[in-house]
């Protein structure tokens, strides 16, 4: 991730982070140009998906099999080998 001095424009170095949340982190800059020197804080955030992850999806349903019943579970088993 870059960041840009606001004052000057030069490229600026992210210093330290503050997550604040799993969703918003402060991120404390400081600018590259020594004759410069600003300082600031910006804020990332997380703002919303655009694909949903494969990854919770699998991770969802492996969760809800694992909640069936043995039998519904050995079903489900014979289904997904009849699918291939």
């Amino acid at each position: 991730m870059r960041v840009y001095c606001r004052e000057c424009g030069s490229k600026g170095r992210i210093t330290k982070t503050n997550r604040l949340s799993r969703d918003y982190t402060e991120l404390y800059c400081q600018c590259n140009d020594a004759e410069c020197g600003h300082t600031w804080v910006a804020s990332f955030g997380y703002r919303h998906s655009l694909s949903p992850s494969a990854k919770t999806t699998s991770q969802m349903a492996f969760h809800l099999a694992r909640a069936l019943p043995p039998g519904a579970q050995q079903d489900l088993l014979r289904e997904l080998e009849g699918a291939r």
